[in-house]
């Protein structure tokens, strides 16, 4: 999975979308330090192991680099920034039956935004699945010849069985 690029100073609003959600009562904001094992758990249910190492390194940043969508009480997606390495935008992932609704771009312009109050003027997306999505919500672009890029030596790519 090759990794993209994405300018930060042409992000697109979502506050709309943001809007619109909330309207149905998902909410979207930064998840906080007590929230930590409860998102820990749904990264590690529906990421994996390595995801979950990952969305682990957020917590110890001040503000957190991990954005939850949230229903109630219920945990629907996530999305992590400068996790594995710095100006990175993932792991994602929204609950497959939330797919569609919104959810996954919202946290992936947030957690963009988020990387712009940094500093940055690009971020890159690191080993993307759904790339059509990331060229479609950002403007994203693949970077030549990236793939496997930094992910190339973590543990589960020493077992070609193994789910990242």
């Amino acid at each position: 999975m090759p990794d993209m690029l994405v300018k930060l100073y042409d992000l697109p609003s979502s506050e709309e979308a943001q809007n619109r959600l909330e309207k149905d009562g998902v909410y979207i904001r930064r998840a906080m330090v007590p929230d930590m094992y409860r998102v820990l758990d749904f990264v590690e249910k529906h990421s994996g192991l390595s995801a979950k190492g990952e969305a682990a390194i957020c917590f110890s940043r001040i503000p957190v680099s991990c954005f939850i969508a949230t229903r109630e009480n219920q945990i629907l997606g996530y999305a992590c920034y400068e996790a594995t390495s710095l100006d990175f935008f993932g792991p994602t992932r929204v609950l497959e039956e939330e797919q569609g609704k919104g959810i996954g771009k919202v946290l992936l312009i947030r957690s963009l935004e988020g990387l712009r109050q940094l500093g940055y003027a690009y971020a890159i997306i690191g080993g993307v699945g759904p790339q059509s999505f990331y060229e479609k919500s950002v403007n994203a672009v693949c970077i030549a010849d990236s793939d496997p890029g930094i992910y190339k030596d973590f543990l589960p790519h020493l077992d070609p069985n193994r789910r990242r």
